[in-house]
């Protein structure tokens, strides 16, 4: 038996279904009362949100709730009309606006910067159904300032960023799906060091409407669910033209030797190593291919593009308001005003190059994903940084489909992540190849 962390506080209500699609079939046919579904939670907040502060502060939260939940039951009174996400709770990471709750991006800006309409995916969780249980904590601004979020594997480690609330959330058992952004690793940075399921779609497959940008030009929204199940129930909901895979003919993976591979520390490259052989002993094919050779460019090119577009986001908010901002932010939007149209329109343009080339190389070794860890290591001890994004970067500036599948833990009882990472929109395969995946990882 793996060996589990001091202070770990996970799983979920007693009596409420862990698993997303089980749990939205339970409150779907009333199996599962809305009111006795509430009370679990309000339970479950009040004996651990104040050790993991995953969640924004909000006085009435399971008073709005119950209001909601009230006039869900109103609108669709019968079972077999109920929509996909009827009564589910969900998290919504602070950057995306919520109707009726503040967003305040992480920062300590004066919120009314930030109002406006409600965000498409919000508005599109609400129209499924879902009842927003809260803000999950950001980053400031979805970059590196970390917040209060504790991871609930072990209490002494940061949960990840910048979606550390969304990740923390559903990891402790306060909602069984939460939302994320990634603009470098944050969806799936946070999952693998939470030990739960992170899904970034392909670039636009999920509306980034209503939702402060970092990068928009590289900006993802993401999901946070207790298994790839679950992902997929959410990616349902909010990606464009979702059209589901059914059962998915067995995968050919690929493992990308080179520099990129190397920036994961020894014991995660020897943990990877380890589910490689345990998924080639399950009958999965999985060959080596020389890949990012030119990973260092690929990351200069990425920062330049963060760099280059969050001065611009934040000119107006910068010049108002430079001194509420924390220093690795502004250190951020300085450098970033000091890069000129021209050689922003450069780094864009490599996006389509590296999606290129990855497909090329999967075409021409016929390789359907690729494999890799989901984080350069498990998470750091301590609050004030949230972990290096290094694994997840590539899969992020191709704007290629990744997700994140737990995959063990750590000498220390940490988690770790696989990271699969399918062709531009195939997600619905990817997810389809998670879900057969998951029974080879625990």
């Amino acid at each position: 038996m793996e060996k589990e962390p001091a202070g770990e506080i996970v799983g979920g209500p007693n009596g409420i279904p862990e698993s997303l699609p089980a749990l939205a079939v339970a409150l779907r046919t009333g199996e599962l009362p809305l009111e006795d579904y509430l009370g679990a939670l309000e339970t479950r907040f009040r004996a651990v949100e104040p050790a993991i502060r995953a969640f924004m502060p909000d006085s009435d939260r399971f008073a709005r709730l119950r209001e909601e939940a009230a006039a869900l039951r109103r609108h669709w009174p019968v079972p077999d009309d109920r929509p996909a996400l009827f009564g589910v709770a969900v998290g919504i990471k602070d950057v995306m606006r919520v109707d009726g709750l503040p967003t305040t991006a992480g920062s300590r800006l004066p919120t009314g910067l930030f109002d406006g309409p409600e965000s498409a995916c919000v508005s599109a969780l609400r129209a499924a159904g879902a009842l927003i249980i809260g803000k999950t904590v950001s980053t400031e601004f979805a970059y590196f300032a970390p917040g209060p979020t504790r991871n609930p594997r072990n209490l002494d480690h940061t949960p990840g960023g910048s979606s550390s609330g969304s990740a923390a959330a559903v990891a402790s058992g306060l909602c069984s799906l939460a939302l994320g952004t990634q603009t470098v690793g944050s969806t799936i940075r946070p999952a693998a060091f939470c030990g739960v399921v992170g899904f970034k779609p392909s670039y636009g497959r999920v509306s980034t409407e209503g939702v402060i940008p970092l990068s928009p030009s590289l900006d993802h929204v993401g999901m946070l669910a207790g298994d790839a199940a679950g992902a997929a129930l959410a990616a349902g909901v909010l990606c464009s033209n979702w059209a589901p895979a059914g059962r998915a003919s067995r995968p050919v993976f690929a493992v990308p030797t080179g520099p990129y591979l190397h920036k994961a520390s020894d014991e995660s490259r020897e943990h990877f190593c380890g589910v490689i052989a345990r998924l080639k002993a399950a009958g999965y094919a999985v060959v080596t291919v020389p890949a990012l050779p030119d990973y260092d460019a690929i990351v200069l090119r990425h920062n330049l593009i963060v760099t280059a577009e969050a001065a611009r986001v934040h000119h107006d908010w910068f010049g108002a308001y430079g001194g509420l901002y924390h220093p690795r932010t502004a250190a951020l939007i300085e450098r970033g005003q000091t890069i000129g149209d021209a050689a922003l329109t450069e780094a864009l343009d490599g996006r389509q190059q590296l999606r290129a080339e990855l497909t090329g190389l999967m075409e021409a070794n016929q390789v359907d994903a690729w494999l890799s860890p989901s984080a350069v290591d498990t998470a750091p001890r301590g609050l004030e940084r949230t972990g290096d994004p290094a694994m997840n970067l590539p899969w992020t500036h191709s704007g290629l489909p990744a997700v994140s599948l737990p995959s063990g833990r750590s000498g220390a009882g940490l988690p770790f992540g696989l990271q699969v990472a399918s062709r531009w929109q195939e997600d619905e395969r990817l997810l389809a190849w998670a879900e057969e995946l998951e029974p080879h990882l625990r």
